[in-house]
Order: C-alpha cells, then structure tokens, then sequence
C-alpha cells in the first residue's frame, strides 16, 4: 500500500474509538518489527523517525532527510496494513521544511523556546506551507511565557489549559493537538495515572484530533479511558529501545567469535534480525491496548 493520508486514518479512529500507535524507529530493523507487528495485528501505523534525533547528530544536514523519506515510503509501500509516515518532534526550520518534500506525510515542529507567539506563529506558517504539499501537521500549545527555562528539550512538561488549546488550535490550524495532561516523554521506569478531567475539558473545546506522547509511562487504565475522551494517537518510544538494547547486550555477550554470525549473515543470531523480532514483540505488547487491532 502507498503512504495513507493521516485524515483518513485519524477519520477512521475516530469513527471507531481507537487510537493508531506511533511505534518511533530509528533504523531498518526497527521499522521491520513495527510493521511486522501492524501486519500480525492487522492495525493501521504511523510509521517514523524523532526529527530531533536525526538533526542533532554531528554533521547532520537535511539532505539526509531524502534517504529517511525513501526509506519509509518503500516500507509502507510493501506493507499490507495503511501506514502514516511521521518526522517527528524537530525544532530546526530547515528540517521541518525538508521533511515536507521528502516523503513524510505528517511533521512534528517542537517549541523552540524562542519569545512568546514564536512558536505559535512558526506553527502556523509550517501548517500553511505543508497543507500546500498535502502534510499534514502536529503541533502542542506553546509553552508559556513564564517558565523557568531549565532543562533539556524533553523535560519541559506543562498542563495543557484547555482554552490556550482551543486558541491555538484557531490561529495555526494544526491537524492534531499533543497534550500535557500528566503524560511524561522519556520515562524510564513505572507508569502513570492521566488527569482525565483536564483531558475532558480540552476534548470538550478542541474538535481535531488528541495525541499522548510517552506512551510507554501511561498506565492501561488510564491510556483505555484518554482513546474515549478523544485521543486517537499514542507515541512509543522509550520502551522498545529499552528491550532493543536489552536483546543486543545479551547477544553481544556471546562466545561466538565469528562476526558474520553476529551481524549481517540473516541467521536466528544476527543482532539485526534479533532486534527486528525484538521490536515485533515490544509493539505487540502495546497495540492492543490502543484499540486499533483488526481496524487495517
């Protein structure tokens, strides 16, 4: 199948009440397990890459954004499942601009921490630009003005105040709304609670469609009650490269002393078939959760 347009599968969620996973990858076997487990599963994903990742490396430029663009179009391509395709949280113009033309059919900009109405009026001028492509956009409230500006990019976590929602939803005209209702980005250990009320409120005043990032911190309970209050987009991420990392130092332990059966030779000890399967299974441990399983 090519590329499906995120409406389409956000309209289908919708109709439904299900939630479709973005299970973020960062390489070829890790977006093979992601669509192993859609295909098993007969669930519509939203495949991708973390646009802050990729730009940060050393040397980085956004030309390689036409490698990662081909990449996941042939892969949704090949899949039997309707796939999106993410660049997801970038903050550098250039990149996000680049993502637009080279394959990805949503972006992601991340708050910069510029002055106050920059991120706003950034966001509504990227929404304008790839609308014009056929992209659609996902975006979160702008941070505001008064916050300590301490800490990394993914440790800034505000509430979102469901009015601000509401207005910037109105002055950029996103297509899907991220939200701060007790979610965390990066948690590495236990699962919490969401504020449901909060999530309620901001579902009474936005229509477009609701997106948790840090999926992997979320209790089941809580994730199962956000999808019937308008959520129809859950991240992944820390978790499967967790269990990937966990799976590569056991297999890197080994005694084997030839390279080739460690990596590369396609055999049941090759690093990069193990982390495929590894990924297959972190995804399968989720998906079910989202609703979205026997949906494709």
């Amino acid at each position: 199948m090519s590329i499906e347009a995120i409406s389409r599968l956000m309209d289908g969620a919708q109709r439904h009440g299900y939630a479709v996973g973005y299970f973020e990858s960062w390489s070829l076997d890790s977006l093979q397990g992601v669509i192993d487990a859609a295909e098993g599963t007969r669930s519509p994903m939203i495949i991708g890459f973390n646009g802050e990742f990729l730009s940060q490396r050393s040397g980085a430029t956004p030309e390689e954004l036409a490698l990662y663009g081909s990449l996941g179009k042939t892969i949704a391509a090949k899949a039997s499942v309707p796939c999106g395709f993410i660049f997801n949280e970038c903050s550098k113009e250039p990149w996000l601009e680049r993502a637009i033309t080279a394959g990805f059919n949503l972006v992601m900009p991340a708050d910069s921490g510029g002055a106050p109405g920059d991120y706003t009026e950034r966001v509504r001028r990227l929404t304008a630009l790839a609308h014009s492509h056929g992209v659609a956009v996902e975006a979160e409230v702008e941070e505001p003005a008064d916050q300590d500006g301490g800490g990394d990019w993914h440790e800034q976590a505000h509430a979102t105040d469901a009015g601000a929602a509401a207005e910037f939803v109105q002055a950029t005209g996103v297509d899907l709304l991220a939200v701060e209702v007790g979610n965390e980005e990066i948690k590495l250990q236990g699962r919490v609670p969401l504020d449901l009320d909060r999530l309620a409120e901001i579902h009474r005043r936005v229509a477009i469609p609701l997106v948790l990032h840090g999926g992997t911190g979320i209790a089941d309970d809580a994730l199962k009650a956000a999808i019937r209050l308008g959520v129809r987009k859950v991240n992944y991420g820390t978790y499967m490269k967790q269990k990937y990392l966990r799976a590569l130092r056991g297999a890197l332990s080994s005694a084997e002393t030839n390279p080739h059966a460690l990596l590369g030779d396609g055999s049941e000890t090759d690093v990069l078939v193990l982390g495929r399967s590894v990924i297959r299974d972190a995804v399968l441990e989720r998906i079910e959760l989202l609703g979205c399983c026997g949906r494709a």
